[in-house]
């Protein structure tokens, strides 16, 4: 088992320190900062009033990109099973 690593991330002036497995760490620093550049346009962008509100429109923004990945991928998975089956239609008239 590979050994753990202990680090600290900063999101909206608040430290959490983890406990993770070093091949998490760059993925964790890297969201930590999309996390941080988010909350940095909310705030500059709309009168916000609590940080909790900043950090509840960040979730929002990533839980929706992941679902639009999601469906936008399960599209093009139908489609290319479409085009397949065509593909598949077309070699059987010709054998």
């Amino acid at each position: 088992m590979p050994e753990q690593l202990k680090i600290k991330l900063s999101i909206a002036n608040r430290v959490y320190p983890l406990t993770i497995n070093p091949s998490q760490e760059e993925g964790l620093r890297k969201a930590t900062k999309k996390i941080e550049v988010m909350i940095g346009q909310f705030e500059q962008n709309y009168s916000v009033r609590d940080k909790q509100d900043v950090l509840a429109m960040c979730a929002l923004q990533f839980a929706a990109q992941v679902e639009q990945k999601s469906i936008d991928k399960e599209y093009v998975n139908e489609e290319v099973q479409e085009k397949l089956e065509a593909l598949n239609e077309l070699l059987n008239q010709h054998i």
